[in-house]
């Protein structure tokens, strides 16, 4: 039996495997199988490693001795250029996506409370809500369809996905611009139907989709190659252009430069370099700017740059809003509620996603199942604001759509404030709105109805982010303690409900995804505040160390769930006793270094073992000379090799023969066609090929008796995609690759192994 290792829900997901097998046994003839044995203690075998290592072979070194000093720093102008081009595109993207929601949302909302005015004075509000749940689920049909059917990467917010491929795990599609249009569509009707969404978390994804595509200076989907930024195809390069993108992407999202570059530091990049982050300090200012200009002419005030990000908390100013030393155990108290109830989030989500991934794992059942929450969230918002007798005057109140349903003349019903609005300005409210705007009853049924929506909308089929809801959840039981605060005080002057809102909203956001250094920043460029940054901190920190007590962050959660072989920063603490010979995988597919095309063509076309990288040993060993390792070569460089024919054959008619460039392997990058499209003739697979000016002639090796942390370090630093073990007398003994590090994780017994699948 297999008891999922966090809370005790853990029960209710026992998995008997014979059962699950048996089952699978009947139900093979048909295609779709209705259940999936899905369980958590096993690693993907369909994810690859991104090659962050440059293969150093003879053509590398000798085009890099070619370039001088003059062009080494036109490729540095050539960096800064595509970091300002994906600040300004990621800045317009947010912008298109921002106009279209509001516009889009603003029509929904004038149709809806004009047919709700109209009915309640004559009767027959139900046919007020059909229309409401109607609209509502027949916009995220039309999203959820084009997720579901075009392109499932788009699905979610994203960010687990981003941060996967910084890690150095090739996640299929997640950088395609197929991803970037589905993505954008999908997040701008999902939110405009209503579903408890925000569109900040896809904006990270959407940031890093752009920057991958500029700096390849090419479009593989759309078959167009612009000849420039040749020098950037390759993963090294386009990985720390992904991560420019991601930051970019926060900053458009929050308006928050500093808050961009430290995610990208805290979440994502695994290797860092100063350079790295002035660039991509660059990238995340210029689309700041960007989206604050061009929000600026649209609002009509052109020289006015007032809208920095997507979401604007809007001013605290510091003369009302100040805090008292003996707020501070009051701060770090809703730190704790917010880790707990973060953690009963992520368990709650946790086992819905174990039941998604098992039950509903057909695009059509996902689809019907995001147009069920989208209905019963617009249903769930009509019974409150019906039920809801909490009315407040409309003078002086900034409401968009207020709602009068059954209040007097003059009066809005203010829970309508909450659910009759889109998720962002519903927060701007719980923060800024004048203490006795709401009751104590209305945002207690808010927090409770919200949390349990926003849970059961994250994992569906539709592009979206969990930042903005989470936020709202704790803005509403913030709001709802500095009330409490206040009747208990008897109205002193410090419980002023707006300053609770914002720690309730970061204390929530902290126990549901767990950053803390750029969740701390971004909160205070938001609201553009810094007397809040230690309790801030104080309350994210508290919130972090709570949570993690019981159950990990949501996005670390779902990498684990999908199975992705993720490398932490740390090998697991008890793992020296294991050794590289433990560790690795053998035995070894080794190429000799002068090698028959046909055993090429043989070892590349075996699909049982789908090995990408292939040691190289000398080629005639006899009794004297061991087989000593001489280098190491990619797959992907053989199936070049193949396709231009280079055969040693060949070599001695030179006139025909036309010495490959590095260019060769650039333009094959990043889709390398699939060896079975290659055709090799019977007499061709007699030929030699000669792998030594192509081969990487100085791979990174271990001893076999070096320790799992040791190997794990070098491996991680250096972001390898393999490592060679090697024994004393330098005879290739295994190799290593992520997924045997990744393989071994620490769970609640102690050091645990988990199996591979071919899922």
């Amino acid at each position: 039996q297999l008891t999922p290792s966090f809370l005790r829900i853990g029960q209710l997901s026992n998995v008997d495997l014979n059962e699950d097998i048996r089952e699978l046994e009947t139900e093979l003839p048909r295609q779709h199988p209705n259940e999936i044995p899905h369980n958590e203690k096993l690693l993907s075998l369909k994810y690859e490693s991104l090659d962050y290592d440059n293969s150093e072979n003879q053509l590398f070194l000798e085009e890099e001795r070619r370039i001088n000093h003059a062009a080494f720093r036109t490729v540095e102008i050539k960096r800064w250029v595509i970091c300002a081009m994906i600040g300004i595109l990621t800045g317009l993207v947010a912008c298109f996506i921002d106009i279209v929601v509001e516009n889009l949302a603003g029509l929904k909302y004038r149709v809806v409370k004009g047919n709700i005015d109209k009915f309640t004075e004559k009767g027959g509000l139900s046919f007020s809500l059909l229309l409401w749940a109607t609209l509502n689920a027949s916009v995220v049909m039309v999203g959820s369809v084009i997720v579901a059917f075009i392109e499932p990467v788009a699905a979610g917010s994203g960010i687990p996905q981003i941060k996967c491929y910084l890690n150095g795990v090739k996640i299929p599609h997640v950088v395609r611009l197929k991803t970037l249009v589905i993505k954008v569509c999908g997040v701008i009707l999902s939110v405009v139907g209503g579903l408890a969404v925000g569109k900040e978390g896809p904006m990270i994804h959407s940031g890093a989709v752009i920057a991958a595509g500029i700096s390849q200076g090419r479009s593989t989907s759309l078959k167009r190659d612009f000849k420039i930024f040749e020098y950037f195809r390759r993963d090294t390069e386009k990985r720390d252009f992904v991560s420019a993108g991601a930051a970019a992407g926060v900053s458009a999202a929050f308006g928050a430069p500093v808050g961009g570059v430290l995610f990208s530091l805290e979440e994502g990049a695994s290797f860092w370099n100063q350079f790295l982050t002035w660039r991509i300090f660059f990238a995340s200012m210029i689309s700041t700017f960007t989206l604050n200009s061009v929000l600026s002419v649209y609002h009509g005030n052109a020289w006015d740059l007032s809208s920095p990000g997507l979401i604007n908390f809007g001013r605290f100013d510091n003369e009302k809003m100040g805090y008292t030393i003996q707020e501070i155990p009051i701060f770090i108290f809703m730190g704790v509620v917010g880790g707990i109830l973060g953690a009963l989030f992520n368990a709650l989500n946790y086992w819905l996603t174990m039941f998604r991934i098992r039950y509903i794992h057909r695009p059509c059942l996902q689809v019907v199942e995001a147009m069920l929450v989208a209905a019963v969230t617009a249903t769930v918002g009509f019974v409150m604001i019906y039920c809801s007798r909490d009315c407040q005057p409309i003078q002086g109140s900034t409401v968009a759509y207020p709602l009068q349903l059954f209040c007097a003349d003059g009066e809005y019903n203010s829970m309508a404030t909450a659910f009759f609005n889109t998720p962002e300005k519903s927060v701007v409210n719980l923060f800024h709105d004048p203490p006795g705007s709401y009751n104590p009853m209305t945002l207690g049924m808010f927090t409770l109805m919200y949390f349990f929506l926003a849970c059961w909308t994250y994992g569906l089929t539709v592009s979206a982010g969990v930042f903005i809801p989470s936020l709202l959840i704790g803005a509403a039981w913030g709001r709802l303690f500095g009330i409490s605060l206040s009747y208990l005080t008897k109205g002193s002057i410090w419980a002023d409900p707006g300053k609770y809102a914002l720690m309730g909203a970061a204390a929530q956001l902290g126990g549901i995804v767990r950053m803390t250094l750029s969740l701390t920043v971004i909160m205070m460029e938001a609201t553009g505040n810094v007397t809040y940054g230690f309790p801030i901190m104080l309350v994210l920190m508290t919130a972090k160390i709570v949570g993690d007590y019981f159950v990990e962050g949501l996005y670390d959660m779902h990498i684990q769930l999908q199975s992705v072989p993720f490398l932490h920063w740390e090998a697991p603490v008890t793992s020296h006793s294991l050794t590289a010979r433990e560790v690795m995988s053998t035995p070894v597919t080794c190429l000799r270094r002068i090698e028959r095309v046909g055993t090429v063509v043989d070892i590349l076309s075996d699909t049982s073992s789908n090995h990408n990288g292939f040691p190289v040993v000398e080629s005639n060993p006899d009794a004297t000379q061991v087989a000593g390792l001489r280098g190491l070569i990619l797959r992907s460089q053989l199936i070049v090799l193949l396709k231009h024919k280079v055969f040693v054959e060949r070599a001695n008619l030179s006139l025909v023969q036309r010495q490959l460039k590095l260019k060769d392997f650039r333009d094959a990058y990043p889709r390398f066609p699939p060896i079975q499209s290659i055709h090799v003739s019977q007499d061709e697979r007699e030929c030699m090929i000669d792998l030594s000016e192509f081969m990487n002639p100085s791979p990174y090796t271990v001893p076999q008796e070096a320790s799992l942390p040791r190997v794990f370090k070098l491996f991680r630093a250096l972001g390898l995609r393999h490592l060679v073990v090697v024994d004393n007398r330098n005879e290739v003994v295994g190799m290593v690759t992520r997924k045997d590090l990744a393989r071994y994780r620490l769970g609640k017994e102690g050091l645990e192994e988990l199996s591979l699948a071919q899922t």
